[in-house]
């Protein structure tokens, strides 16, 4: 093989793991079946003739007799249920150790640190909140004091909102990228700092998703250092560079919906994107090895996060359409993983990340068909796979 896509549809968990009440979850979590059953059934013909349904009982998906790709349950071996250590281990990182959470806030003292340091005078909240609850709620505050707004969630994340009309957007990078480099120097092991920028339109707090920010702990070596490292590209679209904090990615493009990041996917698979535009590394002379690493986040962000179930439905059929196309794209010698990085069920109760197994589609031109084989431990089975194979 020369060339690997991964597509990581963010949050479509397949069911619950068997250690989920550790993470705060309920055995009946299972985020693409509920998404399924709330919709009555989705129209997903393209992932339906690859073996999706195999893998479970998803009403409107059938379990086709022969399908046209490999279909596999992925079990999470890292601790946790978020999008760094779903993606790290698809990429090869096994996180044995949990990222910290701070269901009270975080300790007195590094915001402290993070006051003095970004000058910006005080914060607000710095309490585990809903994003989109929690700006329309201090909004008011935040324009009167230009404080930002502070808060975290079941997750690992040190989120910081702003009206961008109030503070400008670099000032917030700033400010998140000083929070990176206070929570790496006293050790708070923090998977990410989120920025997260909003405007007020029609008299309502709205976020703005295409300028949002992850400001990442840098992994230690994956499957994308190796590539990089042998003179293959890797190439990030969506968040993917925020996730590895640049670390082993050649080129990336940020992506302001799905919608994009399936468009840059199909252009990267037809080779026409203008990868000189987007590149880290300048008059770097490449091989013909090649990683396009894709995280689809709206699944996730936009309706997972919101217990928007219908949502989730529409999101999940409008990728469903770009399958084809992507397919048909593939040169004879490229791999093709569809995977996901934990769940989000919009029809259990909370609004945080559900710990799940995931499913994993795997294509190639080159390789017959399997079926379902079955459940297989570790999401890292999709980076020894291209190990093998690249």
């Amino acid at each position: 093989m020369e060339r690997a896509i991964i597509i990581v549809i963010d949050s479509m968990g397949i069911g619950a793991m068997p250690d989920c009440r550790d993470f705060g979850d309920v055995p009946e979590c299972n985020t693409l079946k509920h998404v399924c059953e709330f919709n009555k059934g989705l129209k997903v013909p393209n992932m339906e003739r690859m073996g999706l349904g195999l893998l479970g009982d998803f009403e409107g998906i059938k379990k086709v007799k022969n399908p046209t790709a490999t279909v596999a349950t992925l079990t999470e071996l890292s601790k946790g249920k978020d999008t760094t250590t779903g993606h790290w281990e698809i990429a090869g990182l096994v996180s044995e150790k949990p990222f910290a959470t701070y269901p009270d806030g975080f300790p007195k003292e590094l915001i402290e640190k993070f006051i003095e340091e970004t000058n910006c005078g005080g914060v607000l909240a710095n309490i585990p909140a809903s994003g989109t609850a929690i700006i329309t709620e201090l909004n008011e505050q935040h324009r009167q004091t230009k404080f930002p707004i502070v808060y975290t969630s079941a997750d690992s994340v040190f989120q910081i909102a702003v009206d961008t009309d109030i503070i400008p957007l670099e000032t917030l990078y700033d400010w998140c990228k000083i929070a990176r480099k206070l929570l790496d120097e006293g050790d708070y092991n923090t998977a990410r700092v989120i920025a997260r920028p909003y405007k007020v339109i029609d008299g309502k707090p709205t976020r703005i998703s295409k300028d949002r920010r992850d400001f990442s702990m840098v992994p230690k070596q994956t499957i994308l250092n190796r590539i990089k490292d042998r003179g293959g590209k890797v190439i990030g679209i969506g968040k993917i560079e925020d996730i590895f904090s640049k670390s082993g990615i050649t080129h990336a493009i940020h992506t302001g919906s799905n919608k994009e990041g399936l468009e840059l996917t199909l252009k990267a698979v037809k080779r026409e994107l203008p990868l000189e535009e987007i590149a880290y590394i300048k008059n770097q002379k490449y091989t013909d090895k090649e990683i396009i690493f894709t995280n689809l986040v709206d699944t996730d962000m936009l309706y997972g996060h919101r217990n928007d179930a219908a949502g989730y439905g529409k999101a999940i059929e409008e990728i469903d359409t770009y399958i084809k196309p992507i397919i048909d794209a593939m040169e004879s010698l490229d791999i093709l993983f569809i995977t996901a990085d934990h769940g989000c069920d919009p029809c259990v109760k909370g609004t945080d990340h559900t710990r799940e197994k995931v499913p994993v589609i795997i294509y190639s031109k080159h390789m017959e068909p399997e079926g379902n084989v079955g459940e297989i431990e570790g999401f890292d089975y999709i980076s020894n796979t291209i190990q093998d194979f690249i």
